[in-house]
């Protein structure tokens, strides 16, 4: 289990950082601050993340009760996004160090 999620965290984190790459890109060539909304990152993959999108902004139910949050998390950036849960997942995963040492008995 620690494993995959140290898996994930690590795909998590090689998104964020293209998507940060991309906006800096961007950036410099529009001569200003440009951030992609998680949103927007996601509808651009293709149809299935459009409908991701669309399914996340229509409140339904139960999960109307989280339409807010969902509607806030999609309007963030997407590297911060990307890197938040990439540092949340390791979190996780993450496994301390004996106290007595490598090498205790």
């Amino acid at each position: 289990m620690r494993f995959l999620l140290r898996f994930a965290s690590f795909l998590s984190l090689i998104i964020g950082v293209l998507a940060a790459s991309v906006d800096s890109i961007q950036s410099v060539s529009a001569s200003q601050a440009v951030l992609t909304p998680l949103g927007s990152a996601l509808s651009a993959t293709g149809e299935t993340g459009l409908a991701l999108v669309q399914s996340l902004e229509r409140p339904a139910g139960a999960a109307g009760l989280l339409q807010p949050v969902a509607h806030w998390v999609l309007m963030q950036p997407a590297f911060a996004v990307f890197l938040m849960l990439a540092l949340l997942l390791w979190m996780i995963a993450y496994r301390r160090p004996p106290i007595a040492g490598r090498f205790s008995a």
